[in-house]
């Protein structure tokens, strides 16, 4: 006797589609639309044009390139010391015992040994700084500088001599606005004169300024722009006067920067260029350049601790066969 059990049959596959991602992978989720990278960043880095932040004073502009092109450098022997009196006086004695050199007809440089003093006095005020020098020949060199308010500042140079003819000054006011800056000079011989720098974006900055000079019947205008990011500062200017100066300052770290410059004089035909460097090290720093007259210059300022600093100085002019070295000590 038998007994039969009866089965249904299994249903039928499900139909394959024309694709189907092979095992283990499954089918992804669509995810919703993510905007390109460069969008990205772009929408991150969005100006605001209303808020491009305060340009550099228009005589500050070739800051940088001049750190490294213009090496304060010496011959002979100076000693600077300076100490601080109270929280904002301080006094300073400098001596230097080097060569003066004269003017001549031809490429033959002119020395004549000389030695010289000077003493300082400097006040320094939240609002106020007074910065003056006294030589050991009654000659005198003053600063003064004085914040208004936040945005009005006044500046006054003045050199102060016993020879006729040979004494200067020069006043400022400046003002400093939003995204711009403003400046009306004035001075002796009948000097005026204005600038202006704007900040047209938040890299790129244009300027321009004016002068008379009433004793000599000349007058001029200058254009300036500036262009700087986080490792480089571009500058250009041009003035009615024929000159034209470029610079280009490019930080390679943080410690090494390189810097170069061009400059046409339209009405003498002279032109220069030159290469330079900055390098900070932690107890020193190392500046110097080369340029198209043949002239190369190195300063070295090495800190030796405490408020003792050590300064050698070198200038090779290869083409005039003029050669200066000097060696200093700074304390303060």
């Amino acid at each position: 006797m038998g007994s039969s059990v009866s089965r249904e049959d299994p249903p039928p596959p499900a139909p394959t589609p024309a694709y189907a991602p092979p095992p283990p992978y499954a089918a992804e989720v669509p995810q919703p639309f993510a905007p390109p990278v460069g969008e990205k960043a772009a929408a991150e880095e969005k100006v605001d044009y209303m808020n491009l932040g305060v340009p550099l004073p228009y005589e500050e502009i070739t800051r940088e390139a001049y750190m490294s092109l213009k090496p304060d450098v010496f011959e002979g022997f100076r000693f600077d010391f300076s100490k601080m009196l109270g929280e904002y006086f301080a006094l300073s004695h400098s001596v230097s015992m080097g060569n003066m050199e004269l003017p001549s007809r031809g490429d033959d440089v002119i020395k004549v040994p000389t030695t010289s003093y000077e003493f300082g006095a400097n006040f320094f005020d939240p609002k106020m700084m007074l910065i003056g020098r006294m030589s050991h020949e009654g000659r005198l060199n003053a600063r003064v500088k004085y914040d208004l308010t936040d945005d009005i500042c006044l500046k006054y140079n003045a050199q102060l001599t016993s020879e006729p003819g040979y004494s200067q000054g020069m006043g400022s006011i400046d003002y400093k606005g939003k995204d711009f800056r403003s400046q009306l000079q004035f001075g002796n011989n009948e000097f005026f004169g204005a600038n202006y720098i704007q900040s047209v974006t938040k890299n790129l900055s244009l300027g321009t300024e004016a002068f008379w000079l009433g004793q000599q019947r000349k007058s001029g205008v200058g254009f300036v722009a500036r262009y700087d990011t986080k490792n480089m500062v571009a500058t250009g200017q041009i003035a009615s006067t024929g000159v034209v100066s470029l610079s280009y300052v490019q930080k390679v770290s943080e410690k090494v920067s390189l810097a170069s410059d061009f400059m046409y004089n339209h009405l003498s035909k002279d032109v220069t260029a030159s290469v330079g460097y900055d390098y900070n090290l932690r107890q020193c720093r190392l500046r110097g350049k080369f340029d198209t007259n043949g002239v190369v210059t190195a300063l070295l300022e090495e800190r030796l601790g405490g408020p003792l600093n050590l300064v050698l100085s070198a200038e090779i002019d290869h083409w005039k066969k003029d050669y200066k070295f000097g060696f200093g000590m700074t304390i303060g």
